[in-house]
């Protein structure tokens, strides 16, 4: 597994779906890109000028939708994970 440094998080995107409502497949390329995910793993935290620690406001396993176009993707374990700062995360969804 991997341990993300400072205001670093790793996500699992969902899959979205390859249907539109009406039951049209959509080619991959007309697919909207995913915007939620799960939290794999979460990073300590950033330091200030200050020398406080901000730990980021997710835990793992939370459900989370994120920035569009953020993070880097990587290959782990046979699946792709995108590891984000915790600011491209928007919102946890409850």
């Amino acid at each position: 597994m991997l341990k993300p440094l400072d205001n670093r998080v790793v996500l699992r995107v969902t899959k979205e779906e390859e249907k539109t409502q009406g039951g049209i497949v959509l080619a991959s390329a007309a697919q909207e890109k995913p915007q939620t995910a799960e939290v794999l793993a979460v990073g300590p935290g950033r330091m200030t000028n200050h020398g406080k620690l901000i730990e980021p406001a997710v835990k793992v396993g939370d459900k989370v939708i994120f920035e569009k176009f953020s993070g880097a993707s990587v290959a782990l374990d046979d699946e792709e994970v995108l590891i984000v700062k915790d600011s491209d995360i928007l919102a946890i969804i409850e």
